[in-house]
């Protein structure tokens, strides 16, 4: 298939850029990596009156640390995090996540920013955000903003940003002390949509004991997909096999699995509880090394 007609430009700024989507709204669409965009104008799911090429808006791509807290540019390519150091000592979790997206080749186009706002629902990244509770900054000829990951994500390939918004930054605070975090995900063959997936965090007190935990999963529901019921359960707990079961087999009821061709909804419960055990009981072993 090819794509419908649709008109191109390349700003040499961000102003520029935010003046167009000002200008044709939800019938311009920003191209990055185009690694989900342009297969889905070439099925015609996306019909894109203007391209606005973001690639030239190389101060997009910064990758920073002030104060603990990591400072990603929403330009900046997955091969790229992937690689820096500065992502793997503040943002392990992120750090692990990223060799699982897709293939080399995707992530070398592939951005951050493109990632989220797609909000595919079997993507890796937003779980990854919404765990690690990142900020999103919206950028538009109105002004800038910053969502919270938790309001960002709105539904299926839904997100908070408005018709003339751009994401232009991502922020992860710092991790609190004696935390441990691990993303464990299972396809078919590695850089396929994995069938199920979920980051795990884990905090301790001082004497061993959960202080906190989150459970984040990926084709799980309509985004990226919260339990914190089941989380909530570890509170105040040793995790010992028992009390990580009993997470596991709550998460039950918090996730909404719909199936697909590789995977009935009940193979997706089961891939849930296996990993939630599996990737606790690493986040746990991580928080006390930490």
């Amino acid at each position: 298939m090819k794509p419908a007609p649709f008109a191109y430009s390349a700003p040499e700024s961000l102003e520029a850029a935010l003046a167009l989507k000002a200008q044709h709204g939800d019938d311009a669409k920003f191209l990055a990596g185009g690694q989900s965009l342009i297969p889905a104008m070439n099925f015609r799911l996306v019909q894109a009156a203007l391209l606005i090429d973001l690639n030239g808006l190389t101060g997009l791509a910064g990758i920073t640390v002030t104060n603990g807290e990591l400072h990603l540019g929403a330009l900046a390519r997955q091969r790229a995090l992937e690689r820096a150091p500065a992502v793997a000592r503040s943002a392990p979790l992120l750090a692990e996540a990223l060799p699982l997206v897709a293939h080399p080749q995707i992530r070398n186009r592939g951005t951050l920013g493109g990632s989220l706002a797609h909000a595919d629902p079997a993507a890796e990244l937003p779980v990854v955000a919404l765990a690690l509770d990142a900020k999103f900054k919206a950028a538009s000829t109105r002004g800038e903003r910053w969502i919270t990951a938790s309001d960002f994500f709105k539904g299926l390939f839904t997100t908070d940003l408005a018709a003339d918004e751009m994401l232009t930054e991502i922020s992860l605070p710092a991790l609190p002390a004696r935390t441990g975090a691990c993303f464990m995900e299972f396809a078919r063959r590695r850089g396929d949509y994995a069938i199920m997936g979920l980051a795990a965090l884990v905090t301790l007190d001082e004497k061993g004991l959960c202080q906190s935990a989150r459970l984040v999963f990926l084709n799980a529901g309509d985004g990226p997909l919260d339990a914190p019921q089941a989380a909530a359960l570890l509170t105040g707990q040793s995790l010992t096999a028992d009390s990580i079961a009993a997470a596991a087999h709550a998460v039950d009821s918090e996730i909404n699995p719909t199936g697909n061709v590789h995977a009935s909804p009940e193979y997706q419960r089961h891939l849930a509880r296996v990993l939630t055990k599996r990737a606790l009981a690493k986040a746990f072993e991580r928080a006390q090394a930490a």
